[in-house]
């Protein structure tokens, strides 16, 4: 006797008659709940990543004034690009995200842009953060000064991410629950000892225009050249759309996944930057700091240590370790699910093979491979991690905007057909907002001593235009706009 449906068994079934309507089989295991999608982007996110690794950078450009202004400020900016998407994800909760926003909103030559970008930007913030991760964890292994100790330790944290990810999304989503878990009880924890036992500075220190930078300009545009810090921080927040396919709900759980994800990294995120900054005993100190072995040591772990103790300082660096390990593991799921929705609409050579899903557990093995082999050649020379890191955040922000301009520019295309989580009135001021910000930001990671971003972009941007063949879904199926009016989509 079959068992009564659930109620989310139910929702189930009509997310994917909804996804037929876009033309499109229901392949991956649809299971993942609201609180699990937006684990998947806030994993990504990453604020003990981001806002530890390069807090360093931060402090030496803008000094405290860059902690009690630039965070904020790259978050406001943030959230309107994720608005943004969120409205986009919501009128087309598909794998592949915004490359099949373009592909709706402009065509093929679009399409064929925003997912190389996003693909080139993905694989870059996961080759940099599994780099990282195995940096901070090699020391603690006793394997410091051995190169090849460190891609070894770099590809067995690699190996560990494709594995997980090709034996299902339960699990992925699972330790992504954890992972929202471990950041903030985490940041909690290192605020509360920071502000209990560390002595503190006055708080007229947080308006601070100091700057240690060797860069001779005025101290606006070390402040800006200091947004860095969190724009690496904020990338990869477009996971919870490369999940819709395996969300229940999608049309509403994934939008609420890409917003919340920013919004609640921006909250703890800035509690946890103010008070490292307030629990700084000299920038000097900190920026100059060295361990036992003469080596250098982050400007987080030498505030940590000196405010509470060596054994405090190790349980940061461990924390930071099990937070990479976190955003790694999220961002092969992301990257393998735009080159699985790229290889679905013919968009890459062999195609068939790129979009194969295991028939056990559901997930797109070959794509999930290819994101872990690439990542690991990109960083086989360590010599490229500048490289890697500075072309992540610059592809990525290009590939979240081009579908948001689209919107912007052709909004009369498909107004009418937003999805239940839409922006209602405020689309088009809040859509400009974000290519403001996105132009903004972008500018700045080009500029010196970022200029080596913008030369990798222009090599990227001709190396796929010379590539370009891809005619786009609508060669294969009709446009999603058109099968919507001619069977609307029901709205629960």
């Amino acid at each position: 006797m079959t068992p009564p449906s659930t109620s989310q068994d139910l929702q189930a079934q009509q997310d994917a008659r909804e996804l037929q309507r876009f033309g499109y089989a229901q392949e991956l295991l649809r299971s993942m709940g609201g609180f699990s999608n937006f684990a998947i982007s806030f994993s990504i996110i990453s604020i003990l990543t981001g806002a530890v690794t390069l807090f360093d950078y931060g402090l030496q450009m803008g000094g405290p004034l860059e902690m009690t202004l630039g965070w904020p400020l790259a978050t406001i900016g943030t959230l309107f690009v994720a608005l943004s998407m969120a409205e986009l994800c919501s009128a087309l909760p598909t794998s592949g995200g915004t490359y099949h926003w373009s592909a709706e909103l402009g065509g093929p030559t679009w399409a064929w842009f925003t997912a190389l970008l996003n693909i080139v930007g993905l694989v870059a913030v996961l080759a940099g953060i599994d780099y990282g991760c195995a940096q901070f964890l090699t020391p603690i292994l006793g394997l410091a000064g051995s190169t090849r100790s460190l891609l070894g330790i770099y590809g067995v944290i690699l190996l560990s991410h494709g594995l997980i990810n090709h034996f299902g999304i339960r699990w992925v989503a699972r330790l992504n629950d954890l992972s929202v878990t471990v950041h903030i009880v985490g940041v909690l924890v290192l605020i509360g000892g920071l502000w209990i036992f560390a002595p503190k500075q006055p708080f007229s220190f947080l308006l601070s225009r100091t700057s240690s930078s060797s860069i001779h300009a005025p101290f606006a545009w070390l402040f800006m050249l200091g947004l860095l810090q969190a724009a690496w921080t904020y990338t990869g927040y477009d996971a919870s759309a490369h999940v819709a396919e395996e969300t229940i709900d999608p049309r509403r759980r994934a939008p609420w996944g890409i917003v919340l994800s920013v919004a609640v990294s921006g909250f703890f995120g800035y509690l946890l930057v103010l008070s490292l900054t307030c629990a700084i005993p000299s920038i000097h100190s900190v920026l100059n700091a060295k361990d036992g072995a003469g080596n250098p040591l982050p400007a987080v772990l030498a505030i940590v240590t000196s405010g509470l103790g060596q054994r405090a300082g190790s349980a940061v660096m461990l924390l930071a370790v099990a937070a990479m390990w976190f955003c790694g593991l999220s961002t092969v799921t992301s990257v393998s699910r735009i080159i699985f929705a790229l290889a679905r609409d013919k968009g890459l050579p062999f195609a068939a093979f790129w979009c194969r899903t295991n028939s056990r557990h559901q997930t797109p093995g070959a794509a999930i491979w290819f994101s872990v082999t690439v990542a690991f050649l990109a960083l086989a020379y360590n010599a490229a991690y500048s490289v890697v890191t500075s072309l992540s955040v610059v592809a990525c922000y290009l590939a979240y905007n081009i579908p948001v301009y689209l919107g912007w520019r052709r909004k009369g295309q498909w107004i009418d057909k937003r999805g239940p989580w839409n922006l209602s009135s405020h689309t088009n001021w809040i859509n400009l907002l974000a290519l403001v910000w996105t132009v903004f930001i972008c500018a700045i990671m080009i500029m010196p001593p970022n200029a080596l971003a913008g030369i990798s972009l222009a090599i990227v941007l001709v190396v796929l235009y010379a590539l370009h063949r891809f005619t786009g879904p609508h060669e294969i199926r009709k446009p999603a706009w058109a099968v919507a009016e001619e069977a609307p989509i029901s709205q629960p």
